[in-house]
């Protein structure tokens, strides 16, 4: 056969195949196509780009987001992330025969993925993450055996892993975080010879997590966020390549692996909020630090959260030095800050809040020249603010507050231009604020409060024009407050309570437009409140109160939300009667107006107290006429009406005073709950203390809630550390008023939790005064035969029957105890050798934890050493209240000083938590 012979042959077989090639193909084209379609028929979302693109009339190929094989012409890439699209996924899919990678990332798809994705066996990448996708994480995914990338993140998957996913031999990343997924993690996951990346974050996982026995690629073990527990086994160091290891906010428990130490290219470790530990119990010192000196390139350590105890090595300045933040708060830690730590000279961040630490702020942490944040916060610190933290020119945030720093604030803080949050809050500093402080133009929020600080002009801070926080309260702070803080636009809370701060609060302030907090109680302000206040549309707390303010308070804009609260105890302000201030005269002849405002101002108080007195004389005599003394009022709540009510209408009331409304017995009668006919709810005690044929009662305002002694003891009642706080300062409040509110002191004799009455809003009332004694004219103490509660009264009272406004303070000490401790001073536990006094003075030293009601304090709560701090305050001011001697006692005007200033700690706290 010739050579043209053969060329001719083989040109008639070429020709048909090339042509039955070319059919198949177009054939497959136009399957790929219909694929495409039915998916986009399926979809919507706004301004959707596939409407106009994907048509039948163009190549399947040109379309967007679709890639071709270059000699086949079949799709083998869809990739569709972030394009808004909405709707399930179609079985039509599974037709797309050459896929290789699948990308729906990043949009609105929701429902079940269809099993005839399984089909897809060329597929090398499946990227579904950030859409709605449910339902269990299939079993078909196993048949996907060339996978490489299986990326699943951020949907709503539900169910186990299933251990079918061993059979993708080829996979080399496994994200499936920010799911649903439960049960245990498959073993056979970690036996894996591919696997680089196993990312199972924030799902419910449990179980303990399983041996790693052959990983010898893995670089990504990220399994935070679940409910894991049980040790990290010491197998964690066979994934000999691991880069990142994070299991933080797990149940993990028992020592940290000192075989962390193995892990060389170990660059970010976060273990925080777990209940790991140390190791053995005379390990003192973090020895696992030891072991991460070997990891050259770690750049992240995170250990918060942690029972660690311990003290700090001096080891710690050899971690790495590419080691660039350090997490290590609320971890129980004592002891001090080591010199060395100045050798990690790339810090970025450093964080040792919420611990114990003691002595002095290394001088070396001012070589940490790329510092951006320092927080030491919530510790035991002292001495004074180094000026070699002014070195830190790099720093961002500065967090010293809540320790025992005292001195003065270095002024070359001024000139650390980089720093944004500057907290030198609940410390002892004292002297002047430093001028240049107001130069740090770029700050966002200042906390100096609470503590000695002085002011030796004016405060101008006109140049901090990026400000959101200025808290400068509980100091020593005089003058007038400046016009130039009404051009901070930007300032949500300005705190300057509790100075003493004189002149005018600025028109100005209307300027501050972004303003939601503003506290300027218990200064010395005069004047009037602006009214072009109500300006301030985003104002949520405005308080004024304990100042010498007088005229109209404002009524419009936000001041329709506040209350009485935010305006008691000035000079003469007048109002709404809701503000529980006189109601404002509209007299035209203003120089009449001020006359007699002076009037009233001056001159009712005295008169005031004159008419006191004579009532009191003459109920005094007329007592004494009748062979026995009339009650004092038996509280302090507000009679519900002026008017006589006649016996019939009481009995009306109570249904002839029956036993089922009987609320219960006071000191001197029987106590009903009734309602009058108006409708009103009320309180009857039934009197019998005077030798009078006639009948006579109180007619009280009915306290819903009860009293203190239920909530306290009840199984179904709860208090919160807030609400027993306010309840605390509410009962202190009445009794400041009781001892110093009259010129006859009155003396309750019988504080307890029972005669403290809750209202509707859970305002706290003394009740029950049936027992009180009047302190004649230069008295200070007074001797009686009357008996108060046992555990409650005072020894001078127990034992001589000597009465002082001391022996109210004494018995409020131990209602503070039990309020917090939930301990009666009649338990069992407590003989007469131990009272819970004693009791809470050998208890206090080992820590709130130890003494407080166990439902205020759980180790899981996040706030956990911001309540304990709070509840040893008031334990320490308990004490003192609570002193043997009377003269040791504090006055009840201090004890309702203190007690708000715990509460706002507490609040600033939380806050800032």
């Amino acid at each position: 056969m010739n050579y043209k012979t053969c060329f001719h042959l083989l040109l008639a077989l070429f020709i048909p195949c090339f042509v039955l090639c070319m059919a198949m193909t177009v054939r497959n084209l136009n399957s790929d196509q219909f694929a495409l379609l039915e998916f986009k028929d399926r979809i919507g979302g706004p301004q959707i780009v596939l409407a106009d693109n994907w048509t039948a009339s163009t190549s399947v190929c040109n379309w967007i987001g679709v890639s071709c094989g270059i000699l086949h012409k079949r799709v083998i890439a869809l990739n569709l992330t972030s394009m808004n699209l909405r709707g399930t996924i179609p079985p039509h899919l599974g037709n797309l025969s050459f896929l290789l990678s699948l990308d729906l990332s990043s949009n609105h798809f929701y429902g079940h993925l269809p099993k005839e994705l399984g089909h897809l066996h060329r597929l090398r990448i499946l990227q579904l993450s950030y859409n709605r996708l449910n339902g269990e994480i299939p079993s078909w995914l196993g048949n996907l055996q060339r996978v490489r990338r299986l990326e699943m993140k951020n949907n709503n998957f539900t169910g186990t892993i299933p251990e079918t996913l061993v059979n993708m031999s080829n996979l080399e990343i496994l994200n499936l975080g920010f799911n649903q997924l439960s049960g245990q993690i498959p073993s056979s996951i970690f036996n894996s010879t591919t696997l680089e990346g196993i990312e199972l974050f924030n799902n419910k996982l449990e179980g303990n997590l399983p041996p790693i026995t052959n990983a010898p690629k893995l670089e990504i073990l990220a399994l935070w966020g679940n409910k894991l527990r049980g040790n990290i086994p010491n197998s964690i160091s066979n994934a000999s390549m691991l880069k990142i290891l994070d299991l933080e906010d797990n149940l993990f428990s028992g020592p940290i692996p000192k075989t962390l130490g193995n892990l060389r290219h170990l660059e970010w470790f976060r273990i925080m909020n777990n209940n790991l530990i140390t190791g053995s119990a005379t390990d003192h010192e973090w020895s696992f630090l030891s072991s991460l000196t070997n990891c050259k390139n770690l750049k992240t350590i995170g250990v918060s959260g942690n029972p660690l105890s311990g003290v700090l090595p001096t080891y710690i300045g050899n971690l790495s030095k590419s080691l660039q933040y350090f997490y290590a708060s609320n971890c129980e830690l004592q002891g001090i800050i080591p010199m060395e730590i100045g050798n990690i000279t790339n810090l970025l961040l450093l964080q040792l809040r919420h611990n114990k630490l003691s002595g002095f702020i290394p001088a070396s942490i001012g070589g940490l020249r790329n510092l951006q944040a320092l927080d030491l916060s919530s510790n035991k610190l002292g001495g004074h603010i180094l000026e070699s933290l002014c070195d830190l020119e790099r720093l961002y945030e500065m967090y010293l507050g809540l320790n025992k720093l005292h001195g003065s604030i270095p002024s070359c803080l001024g000139n650390i231009t980089s720093l944004r949050y500057l907290y030198l809050n609940s410390n002892k500093l004292s002297s002047t604020i430093p001028s240049t402080l107001w130069n740090l133009k770029d700050i966002l929020e200042i906390d100096l409060s609470s503590n000695h600080l002085q002011n030796s002009h004016a405060i101008d801070v006109g140049n901090l024009r990026s400000l959101l926080k200025l808290n400068l309260s509980r100091n020593l702070l005089s003058g007038d407050i400046l016009s130039s803080f009404g051009g901070l636009q930007t300032l949500v809370s300005l705190d300057l309570s509790n100075n003493i701060l004189h002149g005018y609060i600025p028109k100005s302030f209307d300027g501050l437009i972004s303003l939601e907090f503003l506290d300027l109680c218990n200064n010395n302000l005069s004047g009037v409140i602006p009214k072009s206040l109500e300006k301030l549309l985003y104002l949520k707390y405005f308080n004024v109160s304990f100042n010498r303010l007088e005229g109209e308070i404002p009524s419009k804009g936000c001041f329709s939300n506040f209350s009485s609260t935010s305006f008691m105890k000035n000079y003469a302000l007048c109002g709404p009667p809701r503000l529980l201030v006189p109601p404002c005269k509209n007299d035209i002849h203003k120089n009449s107006q001020m006359i007699i405002l002076h009037a009233f101002r001056y001159g009712l108080p005295t008169i005031g107290i004159v008419v006191v007195l004579i009532v009191l004389t003459i109920m005094y005599k007329r007592c004494r006429r009748r062979s026995t003394s009339l009650p004092i009022k038996d509280d302090l709540l507000s009679l519900i009406t002026p008017r006589r009510i006649s016996h019939a209408e009481l009995s009306r009331a109570t249904n002839g005073f029956e036993e089922s409304n009987m609320l219960g017995s006071g000191s001197f009668g029987y106590v009903y709950k009734g309602r009058l006919s108006d409708g009103m709810e009320v309180a009857i005690k039934v009197i019998t203390c005077c030798s009078s044929v006639d009948f006579k009662a109180l007619v009280l305002a009915y306290m819903s809630n009860g009293n203190l002694e239920k909530w306290l003891h009840s199984e179904n009642c709860f208090l919160d550390i807030i609400q027993r706080v306010d309840i605390m300062i509410d009962v202190a409040v009445a009794i400041e008023h009781l001892h110093n509110g009259h010129p006859t002191p009155i003396i309750h004799c019988d504080i307890k939790p029972s005669n403290i009455l809750l209202d509707e809003d859970m305002v706290a009332h003394v009740g029950d005064c049936g027992v009180a004694k009047l302190l004649g004219e230069g008295e200070v103490m007074k001797q009686t035969m009357t008996l108060a509660t046992i555990g409650y009264i005072a020894p001078e009272f127990g034992s001589v029957g000597i009465v002082s406004i001391k022996s109210d303070i004494y018995s409020y000490g131990i209602v503070l105890i039990e309020t917090f401790t939930k301990k009666k001073p009649t338990d069992n536990v407590f003989v007469e050798e131990e009272s819970i006094r004693h009791w809470m003075e050998r208890s206090l030293p080992k820590g709130a934890i130890e003494i407080a009601d166990v439902d205020l304090l759980r180790r899981e709560d996040e706030y956990i050493v911001v309540k304990a701090n709070c509840i040893s305050s008031i334990m320490e001011l308990a004490l003192n209240c609570s002193a043997e001697l009377p003269e040791e006692r504090k006055d009840m005007k201090d004890v309702v000083v203190e007690l708000k200033k715990i509460k706002q700690r507490l609040l600033n706290n939380i806050q800032h938590f």
